[in-house]
Order: structure tokens, then C-alpha cells, then sequence
């Protein structure tokens, strides 16, 4: 119990000093990880995480976003054979896994979201393989959705923010 209230006090320390860090600066990343935590169902963990792993890195195109998060499907070539196989490893394992997780989390903050609506009309049918891929497939477009967001200013469809504290 010691520990696990001595770990809790430096996580709490942590949390404090990054809403310091937040609050003191305006500019450069601090203002995307606000940007982005304004969004219900973007905590400040995720944003942080997503801004100084993917959104501050200079990438060319949305391809190149999907691709360095490992978000891009794997094919298999030879001759005239073709497939897929499936998630390619190639890519940032953290930031792939975050948005997957935060895909999950985004269906149930922004069920009137033209994305969240994009998934429920492609899993109509319910199946699990269907839902798992499909999965994959929103975290790549909310990711793409994101980093527009930060570049351009340009707001995803149907995303209801926070007020602005």
C-alpha cells in the first residue's frame, strides 16, 4: 500500500507539472496538445502522446502519417499472387496502439461524428473480424483527421469539443 500511494503522489506530480507546462506556454506543441484535448474523448495523456510522438514530426502526406504510426495494411507479392496479411509491424508501436485504443474510446464520446457513423454503417453486420478491422481502419482516419486538425486547422465532420477552459 506504500508503494502504490508513493506511485500515486509522483503521478500526481507528474500531471501537475505538464498542466504548468501547459498553461505557461501558448506556442508550438503545447498548443496542439490543448487543441487536441479539447476533443471529448482525447484526455491530455493521449494528446501529449500523439503530438511529440507523430503530429510535430514534418510528414509529407497522409500516407506518411498512417504509415510511421504502423496503421497501413502489410502486402504479400509474388508473382501474381496478392494479399494481405494483415497490420504491418513497420511503424511506431506506441502511437499504433494509442489510436486503436482511442478509436474504441471515440465511439463512445462522439457517437454523432461522421466518423463513428463511417464505422457503425461498415459493422452493420457485427461480425468480429469485421469490427477489428474496421477498427484499425477509423484509428488511421481519426490519426489522418488529427494531424489535418493540427496542420491545417481544417475540423473533423461532426467532433464536439470541450468548452474552452
Amino acid at each position: 500500500m506504500v508503494r502504490l500511494r508513493l506511485v500515486r503522489e509522483q503521478i500526481r506530480e507528474i500531471e501537475g507539472a505538464r498542466s504548468q507546462r501547459l498553461q505557461v506556454s501558448e506556442s508550438g506543441a503545447h498548443a496542439m496538445v490543448k487543441l487536441l484535448a479539447r476533443i471529448i474523448g482525447v484526455g491530455i495523456e493521449t494528446a501529449d502522446m500523439l503530438v511529440h510522438e507523430v503530429l510535430s514530426r514534418q510528414l509529407r502526406d497522409r500516407r506518411a502519417v498512417a504509415r510511421y504510426a504502423g496503421l497501413t495494411g502489410a502486402p504479400d507479392e509474388s508473382g501474381k499472387r496478392r494479399r494481405e496479411k494483415g497490420l504491418a509491424r513497420a511503424g511506431n508501436a506506441r502511437v499504433r496502439r494509442g489510436m486503436i485504443q482511442l478509436a474504441w474510446r471515440f465511439l463512445l464520446f462522439q457517437k454523432d461524428s461522421a466518423s463513428a457513423q463511417w464505422f457503425r454503417m461498415r459493422t452493420a453486420d457485427a461480425r468480429g473480424n469485421t469490427r477489428k478491422t474496421m477498427i484499425v481502419a477509423l484509428a488511421r482516419k481519426l490519426l489522418i483527421a488529427f494531424w489535418r486538425l493540427t496542420t491545417t486547422g481544417e475540423m473533423p465532420a461532426g467532433i464536439k469539443l470541450r468548452p474552452v477552459a
